[in-house]
């Protein structure tokens, strides 16, 4: 029992706030210095009723995130072109615009609209591209998505990340009630939240799966903690482990084949892996200390974890089949929670410095480490599928929320949700089935 409640402080639960905000807020709190202008026109909508989500909208907040594009304010446009005919590239030059979209939006049957874009260079005067899709209602948002992450691409030379989803867990305690838990899943701006699970018990550790459609996560049901799988679109739940003692801290394989987990099944805190064809366990860890909170590399071939078999909690890497453990951290007394970019070429992790618990970046070629941030109580940080972003969760006035910074700290902001006190976010990864063809 000493184990677990070891365990339990060094996976960092934390005590839930139960402050509710009303309306959900993105603030930049740090920007690059400049980004790429860009001016985003309006899209025409032709249709005899209010377009349901403003695309274009959800374009430029996309943008603006980013920290990558400096968006120019429509006050200042001196029309609104909606077809390559109409654009008067001297206009937008004058504005200093690098880059100029375009679009419209037309209803072609009950609920089934026609969305299309251009970008263009401004000074070459010349289309960089332009697509035309034919979606339902309910895809507008992650159509709008897709041109942002088709813009950022074509602007940066690197893939986008605004289509895809994050997962969290939401503490609720309206006055004189007891706390509820919800696994939340939402699109990556914190829009469109959708309840995955309702608790009366914490809930804790969401991993998504390879391919998008399942969550692992851990419950604290019956009092004691244990491991579910659950399609988070369908619903359906499955039983993964509920051995006595610690389950916790699911981690998916690359390929989707298995879990990495830790257990106390031997009576000490282990990492395991499990196939989840066969239900056959393996014990990776031997040692007397607390092994926890493992993730696998994106070639599949390592697990790096958190172990305080040096004293304190740092981060160790060894072979996904077992082995001998290196050690990678070494600044500070506390290097916990670390997950892989997914180049596989540097993970991200909570650090003690100073006496606040920080964000910060392991170059694994150079072993540098860069803290990303400057707030006192982070944790559970993870990657944006392209690498450029990680998100994470922190306080602020006594209220968990999240909040993302950019792979070299110079972009920060913070997601301020309509309810509940967020904790332990995910990043999704890419998800075939949000992408759309024109």
């Amino acid at each position: 029992m000493r184990h677990i409640a070891k365990l339990i402080a060094l996976m960092g639960m934390v005590l839930w706030s139960a402050n509710v905000q009303a309306v959900l807020t993105i603030e930049i709190t740090r920007g690059l210095d400049i980004g790429t202008p860009i001016a985003i026109v309006p899209f025409r909508w032709e249709g005899p009723v209010r377009l349901p989500q403003n695309v274009s909208d959800v374009i430029e907040a996309d943008l603006a995130r980013s920290g990558r594009f400096a968006v120019l304010p429509k006050k200042d446009f001196f029309s609104s072109p909606h077809d390559d005919t109409d654009v008067v590239f001297k206009d937008w030059r004058i504005l200093k615009a690098e880059a100029l979209v375009i679009g419209s939006v037309r209803l072609v049957a009950p609920e089934k609209y026609q969305v299309q874009f251009r970008l263009f260079d401004v000074f070459k005067e010349t289309q960089i591209v332009g697509f035309r899709y034919t979606i339902s209602a309910n895809m507008l948002r992650a159509v709008a998505h897709q041109i942002s992450d088709i813009i950022y691409e074509k602007i940066t030379g690197e893939p986008g990340a605004f289509n895809t989803r994050i997962a969290y867990v939401t503490r609720e305690e309206p006055p004189g009630t007891k706390p509820a838990y919800k696994l939340q899943v939402a699109d990556s701006d914190g829009v469109n939240p959708q309840t995955v699970v309702r608790s009366a018990d914490p809930l804790m550790s969401p991993a998504w799966s390879p391919d998008g459609y399942r969550l692992a996560y851990v419950s604290f049901e019956d009092k004691r903690p244990k491991v579910y799988i659950q399609s988070w679109t369908a619903g359906r739940r499955e039983l993964i482990a509920e051995f006595a003692g610690l389950n916790s801290a699911p981690a998916w394989s690359p390929d989707g084949r298995s879990l990495a987990l830790t257990l106390s099944r031997d009576g000490n805190a282990e990492i395991y892996t499990m196939r989840l064809d066969t239900r056959e366990f393996k014990r990776l860890t031997f040692d007397q200390a607390i092994d926890t909170e493992p993730s696998w590399s994106p070639d599949g071939r390592d697990i790096i974890f958190t172990s305080d078999r040096a004293g304190s909690p740092q981060i160790y890497r060894m072979n996904a089949s077992g082995g001998a453990a290196e050690r990678l951290t070494f600044d500070g007394d506390y290097n916990a929670r670390a997950s892989y970019a997914a180049d596989g070429k540097s993970i991200t992790f909570v650090s003690r410095q100073t006496g606040g618990f920080r964000i910060a970046v392991l170059q694994l070629d150079t072993k540098t480490t860069s803290v990303l941030t400057d707030t006192t109580l982070d944790e559970s940080p993870s990657f944006a599928p392209n690498g450029r972003m990680i998100i994470y969760a922190t306080e602020v006035r006594g209220r968990g929320v999240l909040a993302t910074v950019s792979y070299d700290g110079r972009v920060r902001q913070l997601i301020k949700f309509e309810e509940g006190d967020i904790r332990e976010p995910a990043w999704s990864p890419y998800n075939r089935e949000l992408q759309f063809k024109e």
